[in-house]
């Protein structure tokens, strides 16, 4: 039972790093951090601030993805996130999922 345990735990922490992974090397992949950092504004807001803003919000994740996809204007000051086409909706999903779990 212990060793289940341990696994499980393991397992957990495990994927939680390959979100991580998975997240930031796809934002430095579609140059999202040109507009954005993970804890400080840059044009965009920081990532752990959207985090922040979106926090519990049923609904958040995919509202988020169709900002990533198609772009957004208000919700952040009067400077518009444009349309990222190069960027798939599953890819926009591992995107929003790994700006969500940051704290």
């Amino acid at each position: 039972m212990k060793r289940l345990l341990i696994c499980a735990v393991l397992g957990a922490m495990a994927s939680g790093s390959a979100l991580a992974d998975a997240g930031l090397d796809l934002a430095k992949a579609k140059n999202c951090l040109a507009c954005h950092s993970v804890t400080n504004k840059v044009v965009g807001p920081a990532y752990k601030d959207v985090a922040a803003k979106f926090a519990g919000q049923k609904g958040a994740e995919d509202m988020l993805v169709q900002k990533v996809m198609k772009g957004s204007t208000g919700t952040w000051g009067a400077i518009p996130m444009p349309a990222n086409p190069q960027v798939s909706e599953a890819e926009a999903h591992t995107l929003v999922k790994w700006i969500l779990s940051l704290k």
